[in-house]
Formats: structure tokens, C-alpha cells, sequence
């Protein structure tokens, strides 16, 4: 903050507020001066704030947190004006913010970040946070090596997601990081093709893309087998898919451009004549949210630092057909990355 020249600032994405002051329920705002920082959350978090927060001292009130974390910042000494993250700040928010305000500060107190200030903070995990996506990712391989033997063609979509997320909650998971996706036969195609009463095919492919929450920290991959013996054009498009897969992990490490890692994989399937088969990026990055900075796509300049956590996964879809994605997790170290996801990769044949 000091160096960004800001007096204050209010944080209201509760991811942010969780990773600066540990709190993990689901109304709060936190006000940060250089001096000080404070809570505010509501009575149904009274006994959780007191052990979870240790950073800041907590308010509990009756009303808005954001509201109120907004007028003890104009009360503050020194503080001329507060910002705000406008990506996580609604126009109808930001309106009860001004009106709580005295008449003189409703046009100038508050105040947009032009770029955010705590999202760059999360990309780069510490040990402590990799250590728990280290374990959410093993468990999520271990759903993988558990689902394979229990699906069979015949069992609906919906079997397999009830199972994976059944397992997972065993398993010491909190919840899923996203809605799991089981994509089988021609739905394969469809990249975030959720579980539907669809029946796994006697002959055909089945994409499973999904991932646990451990400790806040989300796991993210993706692996597709294939139900009895595959054609020869589907077994050459896995191939390709296998391998721009492996030549985007091959690309990390410290100082690459997250473009270069996207062009690492998506030159792979060029070549294979299979690049307008690709419509979505290689990967993104992963924390206390499912979908982080860094995005790794085309155009992409931003360079990869040690501690950084991303997905690569591309994937070719031919709509009516079939189609394929392969998913890992890896980490960004100083000579490389390192892969947190080591479920075996090479076509499965059920």
C-alpha cells in the first residue's frame, strides 16, 4: 500500500480476506490502513473470527460489514480516501458505500484500484500452501485410481460424479472445487460437459475433470479413458493431445511467458491439424480459488515465478464425435515445474 501511495483500502472478495487475515466465513470486509487493520463480519461469526483471526482486531455488526468497514476508514486519521478492488465491487454496492458516507466525502473518499493489489499477492504460494495443494492433488488422484475401478458402461454420468464427490468428502474434503464434470460419448465434446443421466457408452470416450478443496486450497485435473477398443483416429487424436499436453508441462519454469507455454502445446496440435479443435486455453492458475492468475493462453505476457501454481490442459473437441482433455496440476519451481498430479496419463482402455 505504501508503495502504491494508498492511505487504505477495503477488502471485500472473501478469498482476499481470508488470505490476508485467516477468516473463513462468508460475510466480512476488511479495513486496512498502514497503521491498522480491522474486521468486520456479523454475530454468526463471533466465536469464529476470535479463533481464526489473528491479524486484525474484529468488529461484529449488526449491518453491512462493507458498510461499516467503510466508515471506520473515514473515521480514520490520515486517511484521505479509501480504494477498492472494482472487479469485486458491484455498482449497487458501491452505492450503499457513498451513502453511508457524510455528504462531503461521497465523491471523493472512495476509490478504484487501477490494478488489483492482493490478487498478485495469492499467485505466488508459500510452502505452508503448497504443502496443502501438494496433498489436495494426491487425493485427487487417488478419487481417479478409485473411480476407475468402479465404472462400467451402463452407469449414468451422475453414478460416477455422486461416487468421485462421496469418496472425496471421506477422503477429508471440504467440497469439490467445482461442479464435477463427466463428459462420456459424443457429450465428451462438450469442454465443461457436467454429469447429466446420461449412460457411460458400451464404445466411445469419457472425460473426467474435477478437483477437491483441502484446508480452502483447490485441486484441479483431468484425465479421459476410453470404453472398449478406440478407432485408430481416436487413438492418434489422444496421442496428440497426450503429447501437446507434455510439451506444455515441459515448457514451465521461472521467467517463462505464460504465452510461450500456451504456444508450447497448442503448436503441438497444429501440427496435427487438430489447433481449431482447441477453443479455450492451456491453463490458468489455482488457490483459494479454482480459476486464478496467472492465464495461461495465447497473447498471455505475463512470466511464471517460482511458487506459482498452474493447470495445463489442452484439449481438441469435435462436436457429435468425441472429445478429449488431459489435465495437470504443476507447480512453478526455480528449474522447472513440478507435476502435483501423477495419475498416469496414457490411454486407459476400459
Amino acid at each position: 500500500m505504501t508503495q502504491a501511495g494508498l492511505p487504505a483500502l477495503v477488502v471485500t472478495h472473501l478469498p482476499d480476506v481470508r488470505y490476508l487475515s485467516g477468516f473463513t466465513g462468508s460475510s466480512a470486509a476488511l479495513a486496512i490502513t498502514r497503521r491498522a487493520a480491522r474486521l468486520f463480519t456479523d454475530g454468526r461469526y463471533t466465536a469464529q473470527a476470535a479463533e481464526e483471526v489473528k491479524s486484525a482486531k474484529t468488529q461484529i455488526v449488526s449491518s453491512s460489514p462493507s458498510v461499516n468497514a467503510v466508515q471506520w476508514l473515514a473515521a480514520q486519521p490520515g486517511v484521505r480516501f479509501t480504494s477498492f478492488d472494482p472487479a469485486w465491487t458491484s455498482v449497487a454496492e458501491l452505492g450503499r458505500w457513498r451513502a453511508a458516507l457524510p455528504t462531503h466525502l461521497r465523491r471523493t473518499f472512495l476509490s478504484a484500484l487501477a490494478a488489483p493489489l492482493v490478487e498478485p499477492l495469492r499467485m505466488v504460494k508459500d510452502e505452508d500452501e503448497l504443502a496443502i495443494m501438494i496433498e489436495a492433488a494426491l487425493v485427487g488422484c487417488s478419487l481417479f485410481e478409485h473411480i476407475l475401478t468402479v465404472m462400467h458402461p451402463g452407469m449414468e454420468e451422475i453414478e460416477i460424479a455422486a461416487e468421485l464427490e462421496h469418496r472425496a468428502r471421506l477422503m477429508g474434503a471440504e467440497g469439490m472445487s467445482f461442479d464435477t464434470i463427466v463428459a462420456s460419448g459424443p457429450r465428451s465434446a462438450l469442454p465443461h460437459g457436467h454429469a447429466t443421466r446420461a449412460r457411460l457408452p458400451v464404445r466411445g470416450f469419457l472425460t473426467l475433470d474435477f478437483g477437491v478443496i483441502l484446508n480452502g486450497y483447490c485441486s484441479d485435473m483431468t484425465r479421459t479413458v476410453h470404453f472398449g477398443a478406440p478407432k485408430a483416429i481416436e487413438r492418434n487424436a489422444y496421442q496428440s493431445v497426450l503429447e501437446a499436453q507434455e510439451a506444455g508441462v515441459a515448457a514451465v519454469g521461472a521467467g517463462v511467458k505464460c504465452a510461450d507455454v500456451d504456444e508450447a502445446a497448442r503448436s503441438v496440435l497444429r501440427k496435427a491439424g487438430l489447433a481449431d479443435a482447441f477453443s479455450h486455453s492451456t491453463g490458468h492458475g489455482v488457490g483459494l480459488e479454482i480459476h486464478e492468475s496467472p492465464r495461461v493462453g495465447a497473447g498471455q505476457p505475463n512470466r511464471l515465478l517460482p511458487g506459482m501454481v498452474i493447470t495445463i490442459e489442452p484439449g481438441i473437441y469435435l462436436p457429435g464425435k468425441f472429445g478429449i482433455r488431459i489435465e495437470d496440476m504443476v507447480a512453478v519451481t526455480r528449474n522447472g515445474g513440478q507435476v502435483l498430479t501423477p495419475a498416469p496419463k496414457a490411454l486407459i482402455e476400459l
